[in-house]
């Protein structure tokens, strides 16, 4: 067991060391489920077997030494020197192989049950969401909100409340369903979303927009304008590069794409059934729906809805539309 848990162990070494080093693309929600799996295998082996051999023995040696000084006792001798209490100890403990697989189970199993059906932590890697979220905020994506889903099949098991517009969502990326991507959903299963002249409208109707003093972007160190957008329930805020071309260049070859219409002006785009149209805040600055297209039903991972730290700017720390 020692050999063949090393093996196992380093395997799981290797995996993850492959991933950081790019050498292959990982997949953490099958890797946690592996090591659940394999740790659980572990514990329940050391509960119902190897933990009862180690204390068995222990009651051995306990018997043993009873014996011993019930016949010293006997003889009149009533100090005998020897302490097992340490052996006792060293017998029961667990070998590394199993502090390190049965051990670990109990935290590695919290760990995977909230991850995958309570919050999961994310981290904003870019700035296509800014003034909203800002790279480096980690945040918290609620993962039963929309139907809690298994791990690793992505299977919806519970209905929840459905997508709506406005909502910040973590999915994964269409083309690329190994990374994760955060974006707002602006349009729901059949409406007909249209950006042209770097303005919203849904079904027709432009979304009310106010315009706000402008935004600084640390990150750039610019200056953008800033509007209010009342897109749902409520209100966030956008950014606009008044210097980028209203048009959108180099539109992938994606599914559905016959449902939209590229102009000097802008997309229009009609939102298939069992999917949504997304788009970055930093509106200017994002890779989002009208370059490579729809996010199906099956990619949401939950909706993002609380900064729970950002280590360069503690006051990030809250909720957000």
């Amino acid at each position: 067991m020692p050999l063949l848990t090393a093996i196992i162990l380093a395997g799981f070494v290797g995996y993850a060391t492959a991933w950081y080093l790019g050498l292959l693309e990982g997949n953490f929600a099958l890797l946690l489920f592996l090591a659940t799996f394999v740790t659980g295998i572990y514990w329940l082996a050391d509960r119902f077997i190897f933990l009862p051999r180690r204390r068995a023995v222990a009651e051995a040696l306990q018997t043993q030494d009873d014996h011993r000084r019930a016949n010293l006792a006997a003889q009149g001798i009533k100090q005998v020197d020897g302490d097992i209490s340490a052996a006792r100890e060293r017998v029961l403990a667990q070998p590394w192989w199993l502090d390190w697989t049965a051990g670990l189970f109990p935290v590695i199993l919290i760990v995977f049950l909230l991850r995958s059906f309570v919050f999961e932590p994310f981290k904003i890697p870019s700035g296509s969401m800014i003034p909203t979220l800002l790279i480096g905020d980690l945040i918290l994506v609620n993962k039963f909100t929309y139907g809690l889903k298994l791990p690793v099949l992505n299977t919806r098991v519970t209905e929840g409340n459905p997508v709506q517009r406005g909502d910040v969502v973590v999915f994964r990326y269409p083309p690329k369903p190994s990374v994760d991507y955060i974006k707002r959903v602006v349009g729901v299963p059949g409406d007909e979303v249209s950006y042209l002249n770097k303005k919203l409208t849904i079904n027709g109707q432009p979304i009310a927009q106010s315009q706000l003093s402008d935004f600084f972007d640390e990150s750039m160190m610019e200056y953008f304008k800033q509007f209010d957008e009342q897109l749902g329930a409520k209100s966030h805020k956008i950014i606009v590069d008044a210097r980028r071309p209203a048009f959108v260049p180099g539109a992938d070859n994606f599914k559905y794409k016959e449902n939209c219409r590229y102009s000097v002006e802008g997309v229009t785009c009609k939102v298939p059934e069992g999917h949504y149209f997304a788009m970055g805040d930093n509106r200017d600055n994002s890779l989002d729906s009208r370059y490579w297209g729809f996010v199906p039903d099956a990619n949401v991972v939950g909706k993002a809805f609380f900064v729970w730290m950002n280590f360069g700017n503690l006051k990030r720390i809250g909720s957000f539309n």
